[in-house]
């Protein structure tokens, strides 16, 4: 089979070489769109949503980290956030804030 379609291929006139790049080109450029739009958009989605909920977040939150711990927001600096979670004082990283549930009112 494969020998049949090298031959095919060595009997095919410059115009038809010329067209099947032109296909293999197309095909490639169409790879690359799809590979565009089912990963990197929704990723960059993603990141750009993360990054607003970070920026909004305030005093007297009530979030989830990414391990799961529920806490509300007493205190933000620079690249940490701290909770209180219980009768617990944990201090985190803001990336480890995966959602905003809500807010306790003072």
């Amino acid at each position: 089979m494969l020998t049949a379609a090298f031959s095919i291929l060595a009997e095919a006139s410059p115009e038809d070489a010329k067209r099947a790049n032109l296909y293999q080109v197309g095909m490639i450029a169409f790879m690359i769109v799809i590979f565009y739009v089912m990963l990197i958009r929704p990723q960059q989605k993603q990141a750009k949503k993360q990054a607003e909920l970070l920026k909004g977040l305030k005093k007297g939150d009530k979030v989830v980290t990414s391990s799961g711990i529920i806490g509300v927001v007493t205190g933000i600096q620079d690249n940490a956030v701290t909770l209180r979670s219980a009768d617990t004082k944990l201090e985190v990283q803001k990336s480890a804030i995966s959602q905003v549930t809500g807010s306790v009112e003072d």
